[in-house]
């Protein structure tokens, strides 16, 4: 095996594996076709078979009107009744319906709690009209739900993993009508790319021109890219697609630091690059303590017991931290070491990157989600 191959494979096996930005992936998997997309549907139904976790009808009413209606539409009238059961949710159901799917494609479908129920564990979804954003009907949606989650409790303790609320019927949504996407006889079509760039589009136009011929492909913007069609493939569209998909393609990538704020989570891209820069950071930490203790008066007394509050405060304000020098990192895993030697928690490394990227050391696009 040649020297370079097995250097890359000795890389890509490692513990910390930094992808490179020129890695070549498929055409299919950085573009889509432009008008082959999903449409979203969503529709109002009932689950029902709770073991006591359903919606309370007198807080919910909606549900007992769904109810109501369900049961007059099988000859049952409950107009009059006054109906206690805990069995029953309203749930909203949604939907995605894929491209060219046809009638009596099976898709799956999800269900949310609209009212006060508990948990969805053990109901059965009741047939629901999934609609589209034109108020057609386009699958009908039934079957036993799945929860991911679990919730177990007595009196005094309750016990919950998950979200209950919510969950799944795989294969429960029936197609009932299809979308029409007529892609014969095109004279052109349109990729979109998933994460627009002009270098990009423009590395898309060379390789179709490259495979199909000069002239064929042309790079409308940062985001499109514009196919022309072979006069002998317009009745077999299908196939250039599929040659179109296997193709190489280098794309470009932005450098990007994504920070989650809510979980810590901080993800730097291979791009990233770092101005050398002197960095401290402490932390003002306060802690405050309280130990009541009970004063008694003493026998034979006419005294009361009280409560005397006590009080501790510590303050902490992290004297000890020197001012650390972090070097220029021309690539990501000198980034990360030169982070890694600050010794910072996650938190405290979200609030460097923004001093970073203030100060004009930090050369990415600093992204929070």
């Amino acid at each position: 095996m040649p020297r370079r191959f097995l250097r890359a494979f000795m890389l890509a096996c490692a513990c910390f594996t930094a992808v490179p930005a020129m890695a070549q992936v498929r055409l299919k998997d950085i573009v889509t076709i432009e008008g082959v997309r999903g449409n979203q549907l969503v529709g109002y139904g009932l689950v029902i078979g709770l073991q006591g976790t359903g919606d309370q009808l007198r807080n919910t009413p909606f549900t007992q009107q769904s109810l109501a209606a369900m049961l007059e539409r099988m000859g049952i009238n409950v107009a009059d009744s006054r109906v206690q059961t805990r069995n029953t949710a309203a749930v909203i159901v949604t939907a995605t319906l894929p491209p060219f799917a046809r009638q009596g494609t099976p898709i799956d479908v999800q269900v949310s709690s609209l009212g006060d129920s508990r948990s969805l564990n053990g109901g059965t979804l009741i047939v629901t009209p999934l609609l589209g954003a034109d108020g057609e009907v386009y699958a009908v949606a039934q079957g036993p739900v799945v929860v991911g989650g679990f919730q177990a409790g007595g009196q005094a303790q309750t016990i919950s993993s998950g979200v209950t609320t919510q969950g799944r019927v795989p294969g429960g949504g029936l197609v009932e009508r299809e979308v029409p996407v007529n892609l014969r006889n095109a004279d052109t079509i349109r990729l979109a790319l998933r994460s627009p760039d002009f270098t990009t589009a423009i590395r898309i136009e060379e390789v179709l021109n490259a495979r199909f011929g000069p002239a064929t492909a042309t790079a409308l913007d940062l985001g499109t890219v514009e196919v022309k069609v072979p006069f002998g493939l317009r009745d077999r569209l299908p196939a250039l697609v599929a040659q179109m998909e296997a193709l190489q393609v280098r794309p470009e990538t932005t450098a990007r630091v994504v920070v989650d704020e809510r979980t810590g989570t901080i993800v730097v891209g291979a791009d990233v690059r770092v101005e050398p820069v002197a960095i401290t950071h402490g932390n003002l930490v306060i802690r405050v303590t309280e130990s009541p203790i009970a004063s008694q008066p003493g026998p034979f007394s006419n005294g009361e017991t009280v409560v005397l509050p006590r009080t501790q405060v510590e303050v902490d304000d992290q004297r000890g931290r020197r001012l650390a020098v972090l070097p220029r990192a021309n690539t990501l895993q000198n980034l990360v070491n030169g982070l890694n030697a600050l010794g910072l928690a996650p938190r405290d490394l979200i609030s460097v990157l923004n001093a970073l990227k203030a100060s004009g050391a930090l050369h990415a696009d600093l992204q929070f989600i």
